[in-house]
């Protein structure tokens, strides 16, 4: 037997383990480690043969022979007054399992002893020996099912290097598998990061710099592992320089690099300057996470959704987000090897649509500038603690602006081409014909909406860079104000043509009262008619041809709109009528809220030149957000001529005795529902799949909800995971007495709340009432237009909620979590929209 081992010997990790070995091959291929050399495994085995316990091995110290080996190579590699570190390793098994492998790291669990003079190293040889049967190490390789006492020990001795500072490092971040380089420091030796024993500052590396979190350090473990004082003048600065975190960082990557898995390495950095490796594992990440929330998503699909509509959803994000990122940039074979996340954007969780963000900051991430716009981003998802902002490295910030600068100055005419493409092209497209027609229509429409809606989303994205550059311009209570006004869009007409017709009919005494009283149906049978008279009923013709599709959930396609039951145009009005509304007051009022902003500018911004850059901002902000309003006034025409097809389609199959009625069509997927006429559809019993469809959502419905945000381990199975997150909350505790969200729309009002989960369940009203809801969507604006305030939990400052409260003047605070669970109809609230507070009653 050998009694020490150097040279080839050292890479050998049944001998020496994994430990070592690992030193071994990374000093051959330059890195820095100290050179070493190893007392093997088979004089462990010798001692433990004469006795088989730590204080028998201590007792019987090293072999004679074998403590004249050790002697001599450690002079040979430190001198005779020089000092070493000795190590204990527990050596690779039989199927290469052991301590520092890939399959286990083990790390901590084997003794080490430092700045170990030559005389002292025999014993310590011992010590680590006797470290094969410590308790913690007996209780670790029981927990993990192995032998306790199948564990073989090979020690180090290694040239000590007096370091200054100390380090580990994680290529990885350990917390979340996160592509960041983790390093912890601190002044003295390891042992202080390590053990805690020191004060420790941490930086974290990636692609967009060094962020640090800096600790007042008073303590550290000096030479001879010792407890010592920082010196005063190293208390307040970085452990760490940041061009010496980043080199630490390089080398932390290059190990991984050269293993080809991430690694924890531990380090010392000299009086010289130089980084010293010292050792290398394997970092034991944890499972990848799907991360999912429905907040911002469920304003365009609250509560449970169909088949269909989840469907066409998918096809909807799927095309339309891959068309935006071509515009801004990404190349093409990128895009191609992120199609999983194309495909999974959204999610369909107990019949609940979800985002899943996993895949959304896959594919964001490759977005120029996004680092900067990303907390802005989060918080319009309702995500309550956003990260910093990324920094950004101005080379590629620089190597962004030209195509950014070129979209930015086309992109007003490249809107309004595409409004004027939808509303040419809606017009031309057929609803109605046989199934063939149908089918032909439907899948043009979405093609040709594949190819153009990107454009749309790049107004989106433009807004939440003027809205991330706001809100360092402008306090946000202010911002909004601004925000009121502007030139009006599509949404806004549809609305203020609603409130024209509710003053129409209550210029009409018959009318006014029929509408109030009567049945929807009879009374509309009966204007159409003519029996209100011929200027009333070409008033409510006009409106139903324009703005037919919009209604409560319009994006739903299992939901009826009045251009499928004019009647419900009725419902709609009565709010209206009886809160007496009138166009000019609207208009008036918006007005009127956008002068007040206008002259807190004044008073609060002293700067002319800072004020004229809010005005600028604010100015283009206002139009980009009716850009946006337009495009989603156009997204519901395109889902209303998306339903008016496949709702025909349906009454064929229930004609066609493959459906019972038409409206279970909505329990089939669109594949399903146009397969069935092109000859692609796989099976034939559409009846029994809606059925079983039908069934399944009832059941999810009785079911606990799930959290707006929560995450599941990536790669299993999501179903399974679902039943330990259903029923938990992330909402603030019951008995507070104040909620906080995202200021939307100034003003301050009390009053009592309106709570509303279903804005078409029969006798809604918020007339004079806080309207309380978990989101809303375009077809709420009859609920808010007699609101006196509205707290929503979802939404952001330019969200559709947000957009409406300051362009009806009403207090409105989005982003609340927990509001339709804290607060009960009845309550008495103040809701303050320019701060984002929400006071409760006691």
């Amino acid at each position: 037997m050998d009694l020490v081992l150097d040279g080839d010997a050292l890479v050998d990790p049944t001998r020496v383990g994994h430990k070592f070995a690992r030193q071994e091959v990374l000093r051959r291929a330059g890195f820095p480690v100290p050179e070493f050399f190893c007392v093997p495994v088979e004089a462990f085995d010798e001692a433990v043969a004469r006795t088989p316990d730590a204080d028998g091995i201590r007792a019987a110290g090293v072999p004679a022979e074998l403590v004249r080996a050790v002697l001599e190579r450690f002079d040979e590699l430190a001198g005779p007054d020089g000092l070493v570190a000795v190590r204990a390793c527990v050596v690779a098994d039989s199927d290469g399992g052991g301590e520092d492998s890939a399959r286990d790291p083990f790390a901590g669990l084997s003794d080490s002893f430092l700045y170990v003079r030559r005389e002292d190293v025999p014993g310590r040889i011992a010590d680590c020996w006797a470290s094969a049967f410590n308790p913690e190490a007996v209780l670790y390789r029981t927990h993990r099912g192995i032998d306790p006492r199948s564990a073989r020990v090979a020690v180090g001795v290694q040239r000590m290097v007096l370091g200054l500072r100390s380090f580990v490092a994680f290529s990885r971040d350990p917390r979340d598998g996160g592509d960041r380089c983790v390093i912890a420091a601190a002044h003295g030796i390891g042992e202080g990061v390590v053990a805690e024993r020191a004060d420790i500052d941490h930086f974290y590396v990636d692609e967009n710099g060094v962020r640090a979190e800096i600790v007042r350090k008073t303590r550290m473990v000096g030479h001879g592992s010792l407890p010592a004082e920082v010196p005063a003048e190293l208390r307040d600065p970085p452990v760490l320089t940041d061009a010496t975190a980043v080199r630490i960082s390089e080398l932390a990557r290059d190990v991984a690099a050269y293993f080809g898995a991430p690694q924890d390495i531990e380090g010392t950095i000299t009086a010289d300057g130089m980084i010293h490796l010292l050792q290398a594992r394997p970092v034991v990440l944890p499972a990848e996470r799907a991360e999912w929330t429905n907040h911002n998503v469920t304003e365009s699909f609250p509560g449970l959704t169909c088949a269909l509509t989840f469907s066409q959803a998918q096809v909807f994000y799927r095309e339309t987000f891959a068309d935006f990122y071509r515009r801004m940039g990404v190349p093409a074979p990128v895009l191609r090897a992120n199609e999983h996340h194309l495909r999974r954007m959204i999610a369909l969780l107990d019949h609940r649509v979800y985002y899943r963000l996993d895949s959304w900051h896959a594919l964001h991430d490759r977005l120029p500038g996004f680092g900067f716009l990303r907390p802005t981003w989060e918080r319009s998802l309702g995500i309550s603690d956003p990260g910093g902002a990324h920094r950004v490295r101005p080379r590629d910030l620089l190597r962004s602006l030209p195509r950014l600068a070129l979209l930015a100055i086309r992109h007003p005419l490249a809107h309004r081409a595409f409004l004027r493409w939808w509303d040419g092209f809606a017009a031309e497209q057929q609803c109605d014909g046989d199934a063939e027609t149908l089918v032909r229509t439907y899948r043009t429409m979405w093609a040709e909406a594949g190819r153009r809606w990107g454009v749309t989303i790049v107004n989106s994205y433009f807004a939440l860079v003027l809205l991330a550059i706001a809100e360092r311009l402008v306090a946000p209570e202010l911002m909004i104000g601004l925000l009121s006004g502007g030139p009006e869009n599509r949404s806004l007409r549809a609305l203020r043509s609603a409130i024209a017709l509710s003053e129409l009919v209550r210029a009409n005494p018959r009318l006014c009262c029929d509408v109030l009283a009567l049945d929807e149906r009879r009374v509309w049978a009966m204007l159409m008619d003519g029996g209100y008279g011929e200027a009333e009923r070409a008033a409510f013709s006009e409106h139903l041809r324009r703005y037919g599709d919009r209604t409560v959930h319009d994006l739903k396609l299992e939901t009826l709109t009045p251009r499928q039951q004019p009647w419900l145009l009725l419902t709609t009005l009565r709010p209206l009528i009886t809160a007496r509304m009138t166009v000019a007051g609207s208009v008036a009022d918006e007005k009127a809220a956008y002068r007040q902003a206008r002259e807190r500018l004044r008073e609060t911004v002293r700067g002319p030149l800072r004020r004229a850059a809010v005005r600028v901002v604010t100015r283009v902000l206002r139009g980009l957000v009716k850009a946006r309003e337009d495009a989603r006034f156009c997204r519901s025409e395109l889902y209303g001529r998306s339903r008016q097809i496949l709702w025909r389609l349906g009454g064929m199959l229930a004609a066609g005795q493959r459906l019972d009625d038409a409206s279970e069509v909505v329990h089939l997927t669109v594949d399903e529902v146009l397969g069935a006429f092109d000859g692609t559809l796989i099976g034939e019993d559409l009846r029994g799949l809606a059925a079983h469809r039908a069934w399944e959502m009832a059941l999810e419905g009785e079911h606990l909800p799930l959290p707006p945000h929560f995450t599941t381990e990536a790669g299993a199975c999501v179903a399974n995971a679902l039943p330990a997150h259903r029923g938990v909350s992330s909402g603030p505790l019951d008995g507070v007495k104040s909620l906080r969200g995202i200021a939307s729309s100034s003003g301050r009002v009390r009053g009592e709340a309106r709570v509303v989960l279903d804005p078409a369940a029969p006798g809604v009203s918020c007339d004079g009432k806080v309207l309380v809801a978990r989101e809303t969507d375009p077809g709420w604006l009859f609920l808010m237009l007699t609101a006196t305030a509205m707290v929503v939990e979802r939404g952001s400052p330019v969200s559709h909620t947000a957009i409406t409260g300051r362009m009806l003047g009403i207090p409105t605070v989005v982003g609340v979590e927990g509001a339709t669970r804290l607060i009960k109809t009845g309550d008495q609230v103040e809701v303050d929209g320019g701060a984002g507070t929400v006071w409760l009653d006691a």
